[in-house]
């Protein structure tokens, strides 16, 4: 979620000059394989800062998305922030080697190249949650309205059997693995309504939601005119194939990478959540008991946009403050057909 600067796109290489003639006035870093990263710093100056933190944005977004804390807080606490825009999004160069491997290795060089430091933490917000989990041995780490792989091996087939999300999730990567271009002649054909088919849908945004996306440009990269740029699609279903296909590894079976509690994991959920269901979230939260779980009681899947979550966020993951309204009551519902 957020702005995007440039209709998506900024000035890249030759191989995208046809889409778009923008330029790139961002500062960006060269990685390994040569291509270019953009990023965008908020926060205090580098070098007052007491905390160092990368947020990764998800799906359709980039690095103009909000994270809503208040420039007090972030003030009183020191904060410096970096947000940069994954591969292929706005003003970074695409990817097409994108896995789960070279998400997290680009978070990585990112903060190399900045020159961050061993100590910085990492939040990773709704699809932009996927590449966190290659680097949960970092100072510090928070998911925000995390996705959920249906594809994770240890997922039990009785939670989920029922669950709608699940079978939209397999037709659309078989779609997306099999026939692309169909899809794409279909998102951006004239005669039926597609391309904004999940904007502010109540079967995934739930009535908070909504009034977020009545003040925000919600998926801008899904609207008519930059879901038409061939080069925009073919990122968006990258990003969908890496994130929602097989893994190499099924974090539900990862160890706890911090026996001693020197450093935390924390997940953030909102409990009327419509596009990842809480039962999910509740489910890792029980196989992974180290992970610190909290649940916003009226929230949905754009939490991000709500203040008092974000300066929870903060205070939880940099002072290891414990947010009391946000721990969930006992028992959990079983897992309907339809949000």
């Amino acid at each position: 979620m957020g702005n995007i600067s440039c209709g998506g796109h900024g000035r890249r290489t030759a191989k995208s000059m046809d889409e778009s003639e923008c330029e790139i006035t961002s500062p960006r870093i060269r990685l390994n394989d040569g291509r270019f990263l953009a990023y965008r710093e908020i926060g205090v100056p580098k070098e007052e800062a007491e905390f160092k933190i990368i947020i990764v944005h998800g799906f359709g977004s980039n690095k103009d998305m909000s994270f809503s804390a208040s420039q007090g807080l972030i003030e009183e606490l020191k904060i410096y922030m970096l947000l940069y825009d994954r591969a292929g999004y706005a003003d970074s160069d695409p990817n097409p080697e994108r896995s789960l491997k070279s998400e997290a290795l680009d978070i990585e060089q990112l903060a190399d190249q900045l020159e961050l430091g061993p100590k910085f933490y990492v939040i990773g917000v709704s699809m932009g949650s996927y590449p966190i989990w290659s680097c949960l041995k970092l100072q510090g780490v928070a998911l925000v309205a995390a996705v959920v792989n249906y594809s994770w091996p240890s997922l039990p087939k009785s939670l989920i059997k029922d669950d709608f999300r699940r079978n939209l999730v397999k037709l659309t990567l078989f779609v997306l693995k099999h026939m692309p271009s169909l899809l794409y002649w279909w998102m951006n054909q004239k005669c039926l309504p597609t391309a904004n088919v999940m904007e502010k849908n109540p079967v995934f945004f739930s009535e908070r939601d909504q009034e977020v996306l009545k003040r925000t440009p919600g998926f801008e990269l899904l609207s008519e005119n930059k879901i038409e740029q061939r080069s925009i699609f073919d990122n968006l279903r990258g990003d969908i194939l890496v994130g929602l296909s097989k893994w190499e590894f099924d974090p539900l079976k990862l160890n706890n990478p911090f026996p001693k509690d020197e450093r935390s994991v924390h997940l953030w959920v909102g409990y009327e959540d419509k596009v990842v269901p809480v039962e999910l979230q509740r489910h890792v939260m029980e196989e992974l008991p180290w992970i610190k779980y909290h649940e916003i009681p009226h929230g949905g899947h754009l939490i991000v946009y709500d203040t008092e979550v974000c300066e929870s966020i903060l205070r939880a993951l940099l002072l290891n403050e414990e947010p009391a309204k946000y721990i969930p009551l006992p028992g959990t519902p079983k897992l309907i057909a339809a949000a």
